[in-house]
């Protein structure tokens, strides 16, 4: 089954054509050579960039060199009304520090703590689509809702039917349609004394969302103060010091990060969910091995099982990944050259855009076998396992690989295969268009029939 991809840009579009396209998707935007490439340049007066899909390339910047190419700054400006001086945009000794005090929140046996609340997410997701049996619904809507559950109920021991993390759900949906892919900010080289612009809306909803976010950063600062605070991954964080300078983060740094927690582990997630349950309703084959494997592994009374039957969705996990292949919930990274750098030959100047893109690099022509179609089953292969070893970058690599990369890996596999187990999911009247806001979404949402096994 080939699922569905955005049509290439014709050849021969102009700058301007190519600014208008950006603003409104990213992929359309691009041309159909990328797919083959191993690098590409754009100039313009404004930007340089190279695009990467070289392998060695993605290695070289990720892996064993990653203080020479750091995350663009220009990125940083226009996400910064959301997400501050957050661990996804700072570099440096910064970046350094928020992460020695991130990663001990999600080592393994922190990941197991969290088992119960995201059991208690899926099933309550699994009873929410249960309710729309007989209909065709879009499931983005769903699956936002599903991811958020897990956040807020691992984060702040509390299920998105509270009503502040109702409102902060409902905030993060009114920005991401504020936002656009593209900022003036992101394109234009200015000094940093310079203010730069978002729109009223994008900076409303950001402002909305980091208010709410504070009110809940606040009490939970009271609460560890008291005593009475629960054990979860805000208790973890907010108390974990950093072993060099023996500082927590402050409240306002706290702020920053739970925005980026909330907007890769909520957004990203649930856009992975959305197309994975899409090609499931696709391929029905591959949903009944997951809807067997699951009745199998998961105890058919609806009681909890123990953390081990995570192990056991061997399927569930596969399909997961092929959708993260196919549908990278961040379709492109930007790192920045901090000298001089010569790559397959090519001179560029310090502070050249170098662009990453997973979603050109999972359909490489000349890595993946069969690179456009649905497989679950190429993990298997020799040829998948070369390309998870050297083009498969859903989570970035390297030291800054995602730190919850490892509760992604069990929030989805499980949410699918719980859903797979009690329903039968179909494709609705139209196939969805991909396209990429902050995370790859489907442009008329994606359509999804709903029926109870």
């Amino acid at each position: 089954m080939i699922p569905p991809r955005p049509d290439p840009a014709p050849p021969g579009r102009r700058l301007v054509g190519i600014a208008r396209a950006f603003r409104r998707d990213l992929l359309s935007a691009l041309p159909d050579k990328l797919y083959r490439a191993w690098m590409a340049e754009f100039r313009s007066p404004l930007i340089r960039s190279v695009l990467c899909n070289d392998p060695a390339l993605v290695r070289l910047v990720l892996s064993e060199r990653p203080r020479d190419f750091p995350k663009s700054d220009r990125l940083r400006e226009g996400l910064a009304p959301l997400l501050g001086q957050s661990v996804f945009v700072t570099n440096g000794e910064v970046w350094a520090r928020q992460r020695r005090i991130i990663d001990p929140a999600f080592e393994g046996g922190r990941i197991r703590d969290t088992w119960p609340a995201m059991w208690q997410a899926s099933r309550a997701a699994t009873a929410r689509l249960a309710d729309a049996s007989g209909t065709e619904i879009d499931v983005e809507p769903e699956t936002s809702h599903a991811a958020a559950d897990v956040i807020f109920r691992t984060l702040f021991s509390m299920p998105i039917e509270h009503r502040i993390a109702g409102q902060v759900f409902a905030a993060f949906r009114a920005h991401q349609d504020a936002q656009p892919l593209v900022n003036p900010a992101a394109l234009i080289p200015m000094p940093r004394w310079v203010p730069r612009w978002h729109s009223r809306r994008t900076r409303t909803t950001a402002a909305t969302i980091r208010g709410l976010i504070g009110d809940l950063v606040a009490a939970r600062a009271r609460a560890i103060a008291q005593g009475t605070a629960p054990d979860d991954l805000a208790t973890k964080i907010m108390t974990t010091p950093d072993p060099v300078t023996g500082r927590c983060f402050s409240d306002r740094e706290m702020v920053d990060q739970v925005a980026i927690f909330f907007l890769a582990g909520h957004e990203t997630s649930a856009s992975a969910l959305a197309w994975a349950l899409w090609l499931l309703a696709a391929s029905p084959a591959w949903q009944d091995r997951v809807a067997t494997e699951a009745a199998d592994a998961l105890d058919a009374t609806g009681e909890q099982p123990a953390f081990a039957a995570v192990s056991r969705l061997r399927t569930a996990r596969a399909v997961f990944r092929e959708a993260m292949r196919l549908y990278p919930p961040v379709p492109m990274m930007v790192r920045q050259t901090t000298r001089p750098e010569t790559l397959r030959g090519r001179p560029l100047p310090r502070g050249t855009q170098v662009v990453l893109s997973p979603w050109h690099l999972h359909r490489h022509q000349r890595l993946w076998d069969n690179p456009d179609g649905f497989d679950p089953g190429r993990w298997d292969t020799p040829n998948g396992r070369a390309c998870a070893r050297d083009a498969y970058i859903p989570f970035s690599a390297g030291q800054r690989v995602c730190p919850g990369a490892g509760f992604a890996m069990i929030e989805g596999p499980l949410m699918l295969a719980m859903i797979c187990r009690d329903l039968r999911l179909s494709r609705g009247q139209a196939d969805p268009v991909p396209v990429a806001r902050l995370t790859v979404r489907g442009r008329d949402g994606i359509r999804v029939r709903i029926d109870r096994r």
